[in-house]
């Protein structure tokens, strides 16, 4: 009988025998933790964020002005948690034996990128801020709140935002959704400027003396640890100068491709997309 229910291991939580006390389980681990990163546990005090830190079911994430994180959950999805950060991990449910499930990601304030997993591939992740709920289905998005307004731009896959005023589904990759408040229909996409791209990939990114947290890395090896350079066969994606179109679409890819790369399950521990690619 034990057997029959081992599959089934992220529920919300388990009672304890003769107390209301509830243990919140796993759902993830901390990949990569630039200072200073926070969490509060379910019922917990804050603690400092370390790489191999686990990350729990309703546990809160916050980041300082120069701390950023990158969550890797039991579905295989990543979490790239941008600096001025603040989110709730609210709902994660995942069976692994049928690989059904769902997320739910509550981000208050700041800046987070979602790379897709098992539960993204059936249309079962959320990300909720206060101007609108949008649904990700087998991709990559990345979603901005700030200043009361939310930006949400699909990279890769199929977005549905939609608040009190309205519903849009955005099947383009490369084109955001600017939505100004909740009772406010979401605007019409548009495409992704250069500057935004690079933007992005600057916010999301370690900084040249930071190193995700793990130690021996420097500036000069952590692509080859990511998987590209002169110790790899594969070539390092190459960053877009020039503000055409053309180079909107290679910065995409450069996320795309090297995010890809990054999580791969292949040793050493990967240092992931977001924390390497401003350290070439």
């Amino acid at each position: 009988m034990a057997g029959k229910y081992k599959s089934v291991v992220l529920a919300f939580a388990a009672v304890l025998i003769g107390g209301a006390t509830a243990i919140a389980q796993q759902v993830g681990t901390a990949t990569a933790v630039n200072p200073n990163s926070e969490s509060t546990p379910p019922g917990g005090s804050i603690i400092t964020l370390k790489v191999g830190s686990r990350i729990l079911h309703k546990e809160r994430i916050h980041t300082s002005p120069t701390g950023s994180v990158q969550l890797l959950f039991v579905d295989q999805s990543t979490l790239n948690i941008a600096p001025n950060t603040n989110l709730l991990i609210d709902e994660f449910v995942y069976d692994p034996a049928s690989g059904s499930g769902h997320m739910l990601t509550k981000l208050t304030q700041g800046t987070l990128q979602y790379i897709g997993g098992k539960l993204s591939h059936q249309g079962a992740v959320t990300i909720d801020t206060p101007a609108a709920t949008i649904g990700i289905r087998g991709g990559t998005a990345t979603v901005d709140h700030s200043a009361h307004v939310t930006h949400a731009i699909n990279l890769n896959g199929i977005l549905t935002i939609t608040n009190g005023g309205g519903s849009i589904v955005v099947y383009r990759p490369g084109f955001v959704v600017t939505i100004l408040n909740w009772n406010t229909p979401p605007g019409q996409p548009a495409r992704v400027t250069a500057e935004q791209v690079i933007h992005y990939i600057e916010y999301l990114s370690s900084k040249f003396d930071q190193n995700g947290g793990v130690g021996g890395l420097n500036n000069g090896n952590v692509i080859e640890l990511a998987g590209c350079g002169t110790a790899s066969t594969l070539p390092c994606p190459q960053p877009p100068w020039l503000p055409t179109n053309g180079g909107e679409d290679d910065a995409l890819q450069i996320i795309i491709q090297s995010t890809q790369r990054a999580t791969q399950p292949t040793p050493p521990p990967p240092v992931f997309t977001d924390f390497s690619l401003r350290s070439r």
